[in-house]
């Protein structure tokens, strides 16, 4: 039925059919979202266990952002891995999670810089 209110036509989405990505595009986002939560985890850990310094406020938030990106990675990362991702619909929703879990990440990396800027400055 159609809704005026939002313009959504549900019928027409019921029985629209499914079209995969084009080839290849599947591999692409998996090998791009393991990328980034590798560089992610490794930057965690030197970022938590190796860097030196003391903890402060601003060294745990960045660190709250780094973590809640590496979140958004694996719900990424998950979403690719299902078969439902195969629909070019669910493919554009698990583009949007990796591009989130990007900017999340470069975020948390210029707060972490800004941190080790001011730590190193005093």
């Amino acid at each position: 039925m159609s809704d005026p209110a939002t313009g959504d036509d549900q019928a027409a989405t019921a029985e629209r059919p499914r079209r995969p990505p084009p080839s290849g595009y599947r591999q692409g986002i998996i090998t791009a979202i393991t990328v980034l939560l590798g560089f992610s985890l490794a930057f965690l850990r030197f970022w938590g266990l190796e860097a030196s310094g003391h903890w402060t406020v601003r060294s745990v938030l960045s660190t709250a952002i780094l973590v809640l990106a590496v979140v958004l990675q694996i719900v990424a990362l998950y979403r690719s891995l299902r078969i439902e991702d195969d629909d070019e619909r669910e493919y554009r929703k698990t583009v949007r999670w990796l591009i989130a879990s990007a900017t999340v990440m470069l975020l948390g990396l210029l707060l972490t810089m800004a941190e080790s800027a001011a730590h190193t400055g005093s």
